[in-house]
This record gives C-alpha cells, structure tokens and sequence, in this order.
C-alpha cells in the first residue's frame, strides 16, 4: 500500500510542479516515446534475465504494490510454533515432533498459526531442518553449517528479481535518450515547417528522456530497492528459527531456545522479553 501511495506522491508533485508553471499536460502525453522506452526495456530484461527471473520479477512487483510487511504478531507466532515443537521434543522426543514437520498442513501445532503455515519459506525451513536434525542426529556446528547454506541459497534468489530489476532501471534514461533522438530525427524531416510546429516536435522528443529518467529514479529504481527490503526481511525471519534450532541443538531449555530466537528478530517489531513471558503464560494455560 505504501509504495502505491509513493508512487501517487511521485506523480502527484511531478505534474503539480509541471502545472504551476503553467505547462500544457497534452504535451507530455507521447504514446509513441512510452512504446519506444518501455517496449525496449521489457526486451532488454527478457534478454538479460532467465525466464523464471522476469515471472517472479512480475510476482514480486505484485507483493510489492498489494503485499504487507511482516508485524510483530507474525514474528511472535514463529516463535509460538517454535515454543511448541521445541518443548514437544523436549518432554517427548525429537520423534514426537516427525509428523508435525512431515505434514505441516495436518499439523495441529502449525494450523493454529496461519502466518506461518502461508508462509513457505519459514514453514519448509522450519520442517526441513528438524527433518534433518532427526534423520542426522547432527552436532550443533553441523546443523549451524547446514541452516547457513540454506540461508545463503535462500538470500541469493531472492535478490534476483531486484538486481534484475535494477538493471532495467538503469537503462531507462539511455533509452529515454533513444526515444528523444528519434524524435529529433522526425523534427529534422519538418525543417520548413513554422517554429511553432517545431517548437511542439522537438518538445515531444524531449519527453521521452523525461519519462525514461522519472521512470528510472521515481518508479522502477524505488520498486527494485523494496524488493531488496522484503528480501531482507525474509532472510530475517529464517534466521529467528536458526537461532531457536542452533540453541536447543546446544541443549538449551525450550524457553532459552525462544529467548535466543527473540533476540534474532529485527528490532522495530521485536517483542520485549516480558510480552513474550506473557504469551508463554497463556500458552501454558491454554495448554
């Protein structure tokens, strides 16, 4: 929501500047130069990207104008079915816990916090690293080895779509400079014409320099770096559950093990030591 609000910002004091100063909006309406500029920059990022870069280009852009943020409600309901598998394990065994991570759709544990259960890529970190834990029965450096591979791969396609994306942006004010030349070339065939209608043509072809640079610097450019954001913010939420698993691999209590996967959680949505001891309380209440 709020990059469609920036977005409507961007527009919104572009063109109030441009209608102070008394422009003419029709001028700037150039079908032509937005063919030119954006058709040459889908064709060089269908060029430059693999095929399953630009669609998941496509579905971020989507995440990004429709999606929200994680909160602090989502971060503590990670730390809720971390609590639960980890204590489960705890009381019971590792092997209580298998058909929990095996079948994370029929999970009671996982099916009382939706957040997670939509979210793949904490839910297949989660089961897929107790999975190994169980099959392994690795040490705690092992097991910390193996998240950080996890980690590295999961980060590195995740910012894909943004370095893609960003490379685009770049090649916007060259291919607005395409578009103006283009249009100075038609201005060229019109020499004999009055200077009011060159006036006009040569306006025209200006504005598509003026379209790939607001497109490069008040669009695409911004879109690429929320992308990057929610990337890191992804990566931030598989590193809660390594600091949770990495502790109780340690042999650290349950409730330890929750401290360190708290501490792990970015600052601005983190929840004081005494919320989550609140929530433990009514956990076990409930429990």
């Amino acid at each position: 929501m709020f990059a469609i609000i920036g977005m409507v910002v961007v527009l919104g004091a572009v063109i109030g500047g441009y209608l102070m100063e008394h422009g003419n909006l029709s001028v700037l309406f150039q079908p032509a130069e937005v063919v030119i500029i954006g058709g040459a920059a889908l064709g060089s990022l269908l060029i430059s990207a693999p095929l399953k870069v630009v669609i998941d280009i496509f579905k971020n852009l989507v995440g990004v104008l429709t999606g929200k943020d994680p909160e602090k409600k989502d971060y503590v309901e990670i730390l809720m079915v971390l609590y639960d598998l980890l204590g489960m394990a705890r009381r019971e065994g590792v092997i209580a816990i298998e058909s929990h991570v095996n079948a994370p759709d029929k999970s009671t544990i996982f099916s009382r916090f939706p957040s997670v259960l939509k979210n793949h890529e904490v839910r297949d970190f989660i089961c897929d690293n107790f999975k190994t834990f169980m099959a392994a029965g690795m040490e705690p450096h092992e097991l910390e080895a193996l998240m950080d591979i996890d980690l590295e791969s999961h980060h590195a396609h995740a910012m894909h779509s943004p370095h893609y994306l960003n490379r685009t942006a770049d090649s916007l004010p060259g291919l607005g400079i395409v578009a103006a030349v283009l249009g100075i070339v038609l201005t060229m065939g019109k020499i004999s014409e009055p200077p009011e209608v060159l006036g006009h043509s040569i306006g025209a072809a200006l504005v598509g320099t003026f379209l790939g640079i607001l497109a490069c610097y008040g669009f695409l450019g911004p879109l690429a770096a929320n992308m990057e954001n929610k990337a890191k913010t992804k990566d931030a939420m598989l590193r809660v559950v390594r600091a949770a698993m990495i502790a109780f691999a340690l042999g650290w209590p349950p409730p330890m093990a929750l401290e360190a996967a708290r501490r792990a959680i970015p600052s601005g949505e983190r929840p004081s030591f005494e919320e989550v001891e609140e929530i433990l309380k009514q956990a076990r209440k409930q429990g």
